[in-house]
């Protein structure tokens, strides 16, 4: 199947692929991601890259994969994000504002319009994201799927976040009523967000409110509560 588009349509919308561990992926998730017209992959720590593979299965998306951006964490891939959204195939303890695919890319294609960086978080093949890279992010979006199989595999999952992504951007375009978003600052980026975390928990336990040798889930919830609301960078 033809290829809708072929430019970056979503310039500062970054997919993020962490520890992927097979190259064959690398390049599938790269050919999804220009067939919907995103071009930005980001690799966190990948087992096997640069890999002939990758541009192998990439097709006529070898520039993606040639132009990918390698990082050491997922902090430094999201350093710059002020929306990120992580993919979750399961329930948390403490649940998370979870998005629809459909959502998501709706969430993405506002942010785009607010000139904001965007980061979507894709995790391992086999276990998928970390709690804590997870806690790092403002949604949650999880894939639907059938009862009897629900494992996606990574390059599908990309595929379709990224088809509704473009979907909501195309909806958007015929709608003449969506205003951009509209507020008197930049909504701080990751990085930021981590050190006002940081500074927190630093001064809660000075404060003797939390105690870190039995922390419960009071930070976890503090940034649920936080993420909720979308700190700007004044704030």
């Amino acid at each position: 199947i033809t290829s809708m588009t072929s430019a970056n349509l979503f310039p500062g919308v970054k997919v993020i692929l962490v520890e992927t561990s097979h190259p064959g992926n690398i390049g599938a998730a790269a050919r999804a991601m220009k067939n919907m017209g995103l071009t930005e992959l980001v690799l966190v720590n990948p087992l096997d890259f640069p890999n002939m593979q990758a541009v192998f299965r990439s097709a006529s998306a070898g520039d993606v994969v040639r132009d990918a951006q390698v990082v050491g964490s997922v902090e430094e891939a999201i350093a710059d994000c002020q929306l990120v959204i992580g993919t979750s195939a399961r329930e948390r303890r403490i649940p998370w504002p979870l998005l629809t695919p459909r959502e998501c890319g709706e969430k993405v294609v506002t942010a785009f319009r607010g000139e904001q960086k965007v980061g979507l978080l894709f995790g391992r093949e086999s276990r998928g994201l970390k709690n804590e890279e997870l806690q790092q992010c403002q949604f949650h979006v999880n894939i639907p799927t059938g009862e009897a199989y629900s494992s996606l595999n990574l390059a599908m999952a990309v595929q379709v976040i990224c088809y509704e992504v473009l979907q909501a951007k195309l909806a958007d375009s015929h709608d003449a009523g969506n205003a951009k978003e509209q507020w008197d600052l930049p909504f701080a980026d990751s990085a930021a967000v981590e050190y006002f975390y940081d500074h927190l928990e630093t001064t809660l336990i000075q404060v003797g409110f939390h105690d870190p040798d039995n922390p419960r889930q009071l930070m976890t919830r503090l940034r649920r509560l936080f993420n909720r609301v979308r700190i700007d960078s004044m704030e």
